[in-house]
């Protein structure tokens, strides 16, 4: 399997933010999204070749418990199956960070991480050439699929939220679920990269949390290390 990076670091976002975990990157993804801060292992895939063997040895190099499978889209590659089942066997707490457009076809996982992606995310049709923009709109949200890891699976529901905008379509998303999850399962993080946006988009969204019972996401690693690889 083509993985981009493994790290071990502290989680920077969602439920188990400060948590000292492994992160294994895979590289690719299906999607484009406009503001993605990991090209490197989405929109021009980096890595190296890996068998699962190699990839848990890694793993079990490091002292933490928890590992985080991630990208890119983890779920594209063909031995993540493989590979949960193997870290799960080694006593490793799994959390899974996917885009929510693959059904999870009972994958060993702990804890999902879904972050199914708004329309702030749909790249204009020149950033990546001729159809991105239609093929990333069509893919970005899949109900069916989302309600399959909700169903399945401990979830944590991300979305990456830059204006009120992005609230309201995110609630009208979550609307048409057959069962939604509570509240304090759906986590706003504000998009950005650097301490100034996120300063600025943090200031409106905290209180926007608080009066309608969403949880608020920071992006802790950012404050800790800056936006750059291997943290």
């Amino acid at each position: 399997m083509l993985i981009s990076e493994i790290f071990h670091s502290l989680q920077g976002e969602g439920e188990l933010a400060g948590v000292p975990s492994v992160f294994v990157r895979t590289a690719g993804c299906n999607l484009r999204c406009t503001w993605c801060d990991t090209p490197y292992a989405s929109w021009t895939p980096e890595g190296t070749q890996r068998s699962v063997a190699e990839v848990v040895a890694e793993v079990l190099r490091h002292p933490a418990r928890h590992v985080v499978l991630t990208g890119g889209e983890p779920m594209l590659a063909p031995e993540l199956p493989e590979l949960a089942a193997a870290l799960r066997a080694a006593g490793k707490h799994l959390t899974i960070e996917t885009a929510a457009t693959f059904a999870p076809a009972g994958i060993a996982c702990d804890l999902a991480s879904l972050s199914p992606k708004l329309r702030n995310s749909t790249p204009p049709p020149a950033q990546f050439g001729p159809g991105w923009s239609e093929r990333h709109e069509a893919a970005r949200w899949q109900p069916e699929v989302v309600a399959a890891w909700l169903g399945e699976y401990d979830c944590q529901l991300k979305f990456v939220v830059a204006t009120e905008d992005d609230v309201a379509e995110l609630e009208s998303l979550l609307a048409r679920l057959p069962a939604p999850p509570p509240r304090h399962k759906v986590l706003l993080m504000p998009e950005g990269t650097t301490p100034d946006t996120l300063a600025v988009r943090t200031a409106w969204l905290v209180g926007l949390c608080r009066d309608r019972g969403y949880r608020f996401a920071p992006r802790l690693h950012i404050a800790w290390f800056g936006n750059k690889r291997g943290v």
